[in-house]
């Protein structure tokens, strides 16, 4: 959103300086806006007026109409230069009711009230502060007088019955009333915006929260293959071998592999190289005395009895 403020005369305003230059790049209609800028000024002619153009993407436009100090109204309005110091004493200048309601139409967008009729009135109390009558009468008189109601009819303000106990009982329960139906809507646009929330938050926690699930995969079907007949190979008539290399399916020469000599065989090899028995050489026979000799055979030492000559 672009925004121009511009200080202008009111009800004067032109698509020259400052407005023109300003609006130009924003693709509004300016004699439009000038138009309906003069149009919202009208009623400040002869003083200058703050105006704030608001533009939206869309080209629309909102025109903000400044007031200039209820004061500088005043004065201008008294033609005067400027207000009185003492409230009691001073008196630059008196207001028609009719005047009031005309400043009080000018400043209705900048007070707080809503109502010509309560904007009159602070009007009125700004005029006190300045030392100007109202109707040839202080502030404080004419503000005891809208309090008694004289200028209701003037304002278009409805009569109000004298009060009495009823009525005030009435306006009481009447007020209430409003107040309860209102609270109510209150009530129901929190109790929407709560709920809207809550759906949005479970929203979110349930998209954080669920498992992925993944695509299930296609399947593919496999390409049909044609069953052959299985063959049976040829078997071939092993040779025929003994021992335990028929077992393992090797043919070998058995004859080379030299057989294993056992511990008998042994000794008796002995009691023939030596000329003795195995009792002439036992060791724990302290009578008999053999000597010995160590003998080496490959990678190993032999201590046996030594040979007679």
């Amino acid at each position: 959103m672009a925004e121009v403020s511009a200080l202008v005369e009111g009800g004067k305003a032109t698509a020259g300086a400052p407005l023109g230059p300003a609006l130009g790049p924003l693709g509004v209609n300016i004699g439009d806006v000038v138009s309906k800028i003069n149009e919202k000024t009208k009623s400040y002619s002869g003083m200058k007026v703050p105006v704030t153009i608001e533009i939206h993407k869309d080209k629309s436009y909102e025109i903000i109409v400044g007031s200039p100090p209820t004061s500088a109204l005043i004065v201008k309005e008294l033609k005067a230069q400027k207000g009185g110091a003492n409230q009691k004493t001073d008196a630059v200048g008196n207001l028609t009711m009719v005047q009031v309601k005309k400043l009080a139409e000018m400043k209705l967008e900048a007070l707080t009230s809503t109502t010509l009729y309560s904007a009159a009135r602070e009007i009125i109390g700004t005029c006190n502060s300045m030392a100007v009558t109202i109707e040839g009468l202080r502030a404080k008189e004419m503000q005891a007088e809208f309090e008694a109601g004289k200028w209701n009819s003037f304002f278009g303000r409805e009569e109000k019955p004298a009060l009495t106990a009823d009525n005030f009982a009435s306006e009481i329960k009447k007020e209430v009333s409003h107040l309860k139906a209102e609270a109510k809507v209150v009530i129901e646009k929190v109790e929407h915006k709560l709920e809207h929330l809550a759906e949005e938050a479970r929203e979110k926690i349930h998209k954080a929260t669920a498992p992925q699930i993944s695509k299930p995969v296609e399947k593919k079907e496999l390409p049909k293959m044609e069953a052959k007949p299985i063959q049976k190979p040829e078997l071939k008539e092993k040779p025929k071998v003994s021992g335990t290399a028929g077992r393992t399916g090797l043919t070998a020469d058995l004859s080379a592999v030299p057989k294993k000599e056992t511990y008998m065989q042994h000794m008796a090899k002995l009691e023939k190289e030596v000329g003795l028995k195995k009792k002439d050489f036992i060791q724990d026979k302290p009578h008999a005395k053999v000597e010995t000799e160590t003998i080496k055979s490959n990678d190993s030492e032999i201590i046996r009895p030594k040979k007679k000559k």
